[in-house]
């Protein structure tokens, strides 16, 4: 059974379309990642999703219910994180925090005191003297808090510093460890590395790649550096490479993975003497897709989000 699926999910505002036939699965257990630059449809796709737009066409389904008509119900099986927590600056943290896990219809009170230690967050404090950072530890407590089928998760790391960062991790990889499902739209690429199984990379409002990341590694470069006994000729003209520079006799550039093998062999017949590789990252594979003047002119565009 899929958690969640939409099928050429489509929003326009006007004559903008913000979503041109978004197609997603997230399977039991899975934790999908969903990246993009800011404008590209990441928080358009979720506010329907959540039942916050009606879609203009298309089907999205979460738990095999429609998200518009029957979003009451769902929202009793997820939990969402937004990137910008606003909370009610007279309540406590604390009370916050138990407002949201009763709205569930679930309380694990060991499971609270927990995450409010591992967070390191002051529950008695009131909601206005919190900062940014603090006001994402009250929404992450409270979502990882309550018996969620399914984390929808936009930008939830927003305002965190470096060791909440590595907190919210290990949450994540628990609940996945439970086989809940997590959609988590991020543009910290290495921690999607780190967590995601598959990934959907939106664009202009349309998904141009997903997969698992292994799935996706082929589209990427591999970096190598390479010493030779001999001078390597024609590399440069060679189909694949590219960055060629060279340095004390060193040599470094980048691969295209499918024509990795023809260039090692090229190069061996030189006597390598010292070869270092890095695979390709999710990274090189995401700046591949958004270099040069098309990234430049979808910043400087913007749109809905």
């Amino acid at each position: 059974m899929t958690v969640l699926r939409t099928q050429q999910l489509t929003k326009k505002f006007g004559k903008f379309t913000a979503l041109d036939g978004i197609d997603i699965n997230v399977s039991p257990g899975e934790v999908y990642g969903f990246i993009g630059p800011n404008g590209a449809g990441k928080s358009t796709t979720i506010r329907i999703l959540l039942g916050i737009l009606k879609a203009t066409s298309g089907q999205a389904e979460i738990f095999g219910k429609d998200v518009w008509k029957d979003a009451v119900d769902i929202h009793k099986r997820i939990a969402y994180v937004p990137g910008d927590v606003n909370l009610w600056p007279n309540l406590t943290g604390g009370e916050v925090i138990d407002l949201f896990v009763k709205l569930r219809g679930s309380h694990n009170k060991s499971r609270r005191e927990e995450l409010i230690k591992k967070f390191d967050l002051d529950p008695s404090k009131k909601c206005r003297a919190y900062s940014k950072g603090n006001r994402q530890k009250v929404a992450l407590v409270a979502a990882f808090s309550s018996e969620a089928d399914l984390y929808i998760l936009d930008e939830p790391t927003s305002g965190l510093d470096p060791l909440m960062e590595h907190v919210f991790q290990e949450c994540v990889i628990e609940a996945k460890r439970e086989g809940k499902s997590i959609l988590l739209s991020s543009h910290i690429l290495s921690e999607v590395e780190k967590l995601c199984d598959t990934v959907g990379i939106i664009r202009q409002g349309k998904i141009i790649e997903s997969g698992s990341l292994n799935d996706l590694r082929h589209l990427t470069r591999t970096n190598l550096l390479v010493q030779t006994k001999e001078p390597v000729p024609s590399l440069d003209t060679m189909e694949g490479v590219h960055d060629l520079r060279e340095n004390n006799q060193e040599l470094s550039f980048q691969v295209d993975t499918e024509k990795l093998d023809a260039v090692m062999k090229h190069v061996s017949q030189y006597g390598v003497v010292k070869m270092e590789s890095a695979p390709p990252t999710l990274e090189d594979l995401f700046m591949r897709h958004y270099e040069g003047k098309e990234f430049s002119a979808q910043q400087d565009k913007g749109g809905a989000s």
